[in-house]
Order: C-alpha cells, then structure tokens, then sequence
C-alpha cells in the first residue's frame, strides 16, 4: 500500500484537495494517508461498497474502544446515543422511530413555507456588497429545521453557536480549546433540549419534537438521552451540510453564463445533483472493520478503521468524464455525499428541497448577483465550505 503524506490544514489543500485526491486514486484502490493514521480510498466503486459492506460500521467494536478522558465526557455522552455512531440493532431503532416522525409527507409540505423564507430574507438584503453566507445559506436551513423541530426559531444564533462549536470536534484543528468550547456547546445544549423535551411532553404541538416523544415500535419509545441526541444530530446535520452546499453552489453558478437558465423548471434537480457531486459539503467519513477480511486486494482485519474520501469518489474519471468539470447537463447518477446504506443521510429529502428552493429564488430576485470579492474555503477538513461569499447584486 503506497504510503501518502498530506496535511488537512495545509492552506493550498483546503482551497483544493483534487490534485491530493488523484494522487490517492491513483496509487490504488486504498492508499495510507499518513496524516491520519489510516487507510485510504478515494476510488468511486470502493467507497460506494464499503458505504454498504455490512463487516464495516461506525461504531467502535469493544475491544479497540478508548476510555473517553474525563473532561469530553459531557460531549461523548451525547455522541453515545447517536444513531450516526451506532450499529444495529440500536440504529435500526433509532432510525425507524426518527422515520415514523421525519417522513417524506411532512418535508415535502415544507415547501411553500421555505419558499416564503427564502423571500423574505432577500428581502433583507443591503444595497451594497454582503456577505450571503450568513444572510441567505446560514439562515434557510437553520430556520427550516429549528421550525420542524418545533424549537424557537429566535434560538437560531444559539443552535448555530452551540452547533459549530460540537461540529468542530471532527476538524482537522481541532484543539483543547476547541474541545473545551465543544463541551460547554454541548452542556447548553443538551440543557436547552431537555427543557423544551419536558414542555413538549405536557404541551404537545404539530413538530418534530412532539412526533418523536410519541413515535413508537413495537412498544418501544425514544428514551429522555435518546431524544436529546437525536434532537441535537437532527439540528446539527439539518443545517451544517446546507449551508456549505448551499455556499458551494451559488459560487459555482455564479461562474456559469446564465445561472437562471440551469435553475429552471426541469434543469433544477439535475444542477443540485452536480453541485452536490462537484463541491459536496463532506470529504471524509470513517468506518470501522468488524471481521477479518480481504477487499479490492487489501488485508483488513478487525478493528481496523478506513477512510472513505467521499467527494474524491464523485470526481472518479472511471464513472463521470471530465470530473473536474462543473457541468449542469451532466446526466443524473448516485453520488457519494449523502452516503449509502444503513446510514444515508435520513435528512437528504430535505436538504434536496432546500437547495431546489432557496438557488432558484435567489437568481430569480437577484439576476445580476455577481462576486464582490473572491472566495475562499475556510479551515474546517473533513467538512469543505466557504470562509465567506462576498457578493453585490
């Protein structure tokens, strides 16, 4: 296995990781990327099997399982009833009883009220140049998901705060003071939530919350940790993804001839289909091995862990030509960024509908929306979105 050095803070790889990405591909189908410790792949076809091989997992077998230092408890204590860390037979359910409350029916009824959103924050807008990260891609997706969930929507710039700080547990900068501000995020948190759980209980409404204190199978029900941390993985990924995507793709329309003309009606989902293939909000996703086993020629045993590089599989040459192209008209296929398998992304229906809704406003209102500046990815590996969009209309 060819052995490949890359920092993940590096400035030149966080602007663009592709050129580091073709080196890994190109070594074959796993590389061990030495920064992390871990093996590599950023093959298409690799990423997408192990995405759905049953012998890889996220959690942790027992025996490879660190003691948690005492001052991340708060944070890992949440982490512990996540259904994105877990395995069967907790994640199936978890996932099934977030799915009885999170349903197609309810997301797709969103849709009129994201529409009005996403009007009245252009509404909003200054006459000279903004930054549009906090006033349009920050703002759908914080709001629409603080508004399924039932929470306060005048809370956003706490779940915005308390989000970025426990996100940044999984960047490449993460420090001790990082993980110091991911604690304190997490105690507020998960303080905030079990208040508003108890008033939900004997105040029930039309939210999410609410359909989660009543979803139920066969006889069970959501435990008070269980409904905490799928509230706060519900709010973190709901928004985090979207608003990199969102940020991601206005910058690269903003680069095509006539934006509106790839956003209009019959053209839209294919270009959020591209966007999210071309400059997907998440790099890197990690899985543990559960049995000895060969795959693509490499040796794994139990317990190892592999990275799968996720936006370097959607620029895979074997499966889309000319992958460094952003190309709208491209012809529709999976990619890898909301996953696969037992853990694809339960929230992408909405994340779908957010981008199908929030880009086709904004060039519609906005039709002479140009950059006022250049932009420029912030520091934030494994995750890839933009430090700012300065832009003037």
């Amino acid at each position: 296995m060819e052995r490949l050095a890359q920092s993940p803070t590096d400035p030149a790889f966080v602007q663009a990781p592709w050129a580091f990405y073709d080196r890994v591909r190109a070594a074959g189908p796993v590389a061990f990327w030495e920064d992390y410790g871990l093996p590599v792949s950023a093959r298409w076809d690799l990423v997408n099997a192990l995405l759905r091989d049953r012998r890889f997992g996220r959690e942790v077998p027992p025996e490879r399982r660190r003691p948690v230092p005492p001052h991340l408890a708060p944070f890992y204590a949440v982490e512990a009833h996540s259904m994105l860390e877990l395995e069967p037979p907790r994640h199936t359910r978890l996932r099934g009883l977030v799915l009885r409350a999170f349903t197609s029916r309810r997301i797709a009824a969103l849709a009129p009220e994201i529409a009005l959103l996403c009007h009245e924050l252009i509404d909003r807008f200054p006459a000279g140049p903004f930054d549009l990260i906090p006033a349009y891609c920050t703002q759908v997706p914080v709001i629409v998901i603080a508004r399924l969930l039932g929470v306060p929507e005048e809370r956003a710039p706490d779940l915005l705060s308390w989000s970025n700080a426990m996100v940044a547990m999984y960047q490449a900068r993460r420090s001790r003071a990082v993980e110091d501000a991911a604690v304190a995020a997490t105690e507020a948190f998960v303080a905030f939530l079990r208040g508003y759980i108890e008033e939900r209980r004997h105040r029930p409404a039309d939210d999410l919350i609410t359909h989660l204190i009543a979803a139920e199978q066969d006889g069970e029900r959501l435990g008070p940790d269980e409904l905490v941390a799928t509230c706060i993985l519900l709010l973190n990924a709901g928004h985090e993804a979207t608003v990199h995507t969102l940020g991601n793709g206005v910058k690269a329309l903003l680069a095509q001839a006539d934006p509106a003309a790839v956003l209009g009606e019959g053209a839209v989902d294919a270009t959020v289909e591209e966007i999210l293939r071309w400059d997907p909000p998440l790099h890197l996703f990690t899985r543990h091995c559960y049995e000895d086993c060969e795959v693509a020629g490499h040796a794994f045993r139990r317990g190892d862990e592999v990275g799968l590089l996720l936006a370097a599989a959607n620029r895979d040459p074997a499966v889309w030509p000319d992958p460094a192209r952003f190309d709208p008209a491209r012809p529709v296929r999976p990619n890898a960024s909301f996953g696969a398998g037992l853990h694809f992304c339960v929230g992408a229906p909405l994340a779908r509908l957010e981008l199908r809704t929030a880009l086709p406003i904004l060039f519609r209102r906005c039709p002479g929306l140009r950059l006022a500046e250049p932009p420029l990815y912030a520091d934030l590996y494994h995750f890839h979105g933009l430090r700012a969009l300065r832009v003037e209309r």
